[in-house]
């Protein structure tokens, strides 16, 4: 590619998110590192050889970088990653490797994707290299998403010693102990219900990548990708979201209250018996758990499936909403979260969503408007849950409202603002008169 074109505010910006991207990745590398464990960079390297964390992950991944090659060249793809994939099983099971963590297939995946990146940058030219080399980018990003939340979640188990769990659980008394709740629901389906949500639970990275096919399905013809999709969203929200997390960490319910926080807990309520309304206290807690509660990303991503699924077919609209809905029940059911993250999330997942479509489309009053709406209310969330909890416990049915009252506003001036940037329907021009006979 000539000088000339690398000038342009387009190459530029990729070339600025490019190296933005590699020294975070380096970054989360080093400190990693530092506490003994191996870091984004090392784990994805190692899934070239070893059975990896989630093979189901990896073809999604694959998937997605096929949408800019032709319907031919999809088939050999995959049926390369699948033959692959063959190999590596034979070859551990003549030499009695038991796959025990991780998945027995995936590496074929990686191995096309990364073969993909060579051949961009060998055989292809012009447009058509900057094409694959996006979807090849595309792909390598999701993975790296899910390596980088791994590390995140490390960085915050190990540098936030103190948690505020005391005063979230505190705060949620205004909203009715949701957790408490749905988790005697989920505990009385047995091991059916909390099976099939596990999965749900599990596979959201997988249900983004159905929706982002269907919106990416015409890149191959058209050999560009669309301004705005939900691959954006959703790994703007994993890069933003553990910054939260050091800022307000909480481990969730289960932990704090229930009988996996082992000695750490403040006691075995969760699911059964809510929290006393007392004053709260920062509590301390193990080096292990992930402080990842606030806000609940998987209610912010699953928020964003459903968002990006309502312009598709009837059923990828059922979807959206089954996966939203089953994600609320997993997150409260297995007490990974409060009521409160849940609330934080959604107003996490609409703001950004927000930021990246104006940003697409360019900003104007309504998109900058909206932001600083949400970023507002966000702002407003996390303040109340760390200074007025006992306020809010004493006076729920004042604080409950208010709260959904906070997340309803953010969406329903996503939905308007939205509205005003849809593109208006001509008017169909009405048939002149025509002289007849008389």
């Amino acid at each position: 590619m000539s000088f000339s074109a690398w000038r342009q505010p387009r190459a530029i910006l990729w070339a600025a998110a490019g190296v933005t991207t590699l020294g975070f990745l380096v970054a989360l590398e080093i400190t990693a590192r530092h506490y003994g464990l191996p870091g984004p960079i090392t784990q994805q390297a190692q899934e070239v050889v070893v059975p990896p964390k989630s093979g189901f992950l990896l073809y999604a991944s694959l998937a997605l970088m096929m949408v800019v090659l032709p319907r031919r060249q999809r088939f050999l793809a995959a049926g390369i990653a699948i033959g692959i994939d063959v190999v590596f099983i034979l070859v551990r099971w003549a030499a009695h490797i038991r796959v025990t963590q991780g998945h027995p297939f995936g590496n074929g995946a990686l191995w096309v994707i990364l073969g993909c990146a060579v051949l961009a940058v060998t055989r292809r030219t012009g447009q058509e290299r900057m094409l694959l080399l996006k979807g090849v980018g595309l792909a390598l990003l999701l993975v790296a998403g899910r390596k980088t939340g791994d590390t995140w979640l490390l960085i915050t188990s190990k540098t936030r010693s103190m948690v505020l769990d005391q005063y979230v659980a505190t705060a949620d008394h205004a909203l009715g102990n949701p957790s408490w709740l749905v988790g005697r629901m989920v505990r009385s389906t047995g091991t059916i219900g909390a099976h099939a949500l596990n999965i749900v639970y599990g596979q959201l990275a997988v249900a983004a990548v159905v929706v982002a096919l269907y919106q990416l399905r015409n890149v191959a013809t058209e050999r560009r990708f669309p301004d705005h999709h939900l691959v954006r969203t959703f790994l703007v929200i994993g890069l933003l979201g553990p910054s939260i997390y050091m800022l307000f960490p909480v481990v969730g319910p289960v932990f704090a209250f229930g009988a996996d926080g082992g000695s750490w807990a403040m006691a075995d309520l969760w699911p059964n018996t809510p929290t006393p309304v007392n004053a709260p206290h920062l509590m301390p807690f193990d080096g292990i758990t992930p402080r990842n509660c606030m806000p609940s990303l998987h209610t912010a991503w699953a928020t964003t499936i459903f968002i990006h699924s309502r312009r598709g077919p009837r059923v990828l609209r059922i979807a959206g909403t089954f996966w939203l809905v089953a994600t609320l029940g997993a997150t409260l059911g297995f007490g990974f979260h409060y009521g409160a993250d849940i609330v934080a999330g959604v107003v996490f997942a609409y703001t950004i969503e927000a930021g990246l479509r104006s940003l697409a489309r360019g900003w104007d009053r309504p998109g900058i408007q909206l932001v600083a709406h949400g970023t507002a209310v966000f702002a407003a969330l996390l303040l109340s849950y760390r200074y007025l909890p006992v306020k809010m416990a004493d006076h729920p049915w004042v604080f409950g409202p208010l709260l959904i009252l906070a997340m309803t506003s953010v969406v329903h001036g996503y939905l308007r603002t939205t509205r005003l940037w849809e593109p208006k329907a001509a008017l169909a021009r009405q048939p002149e008169p025509q002289p007849g006979l008389v």
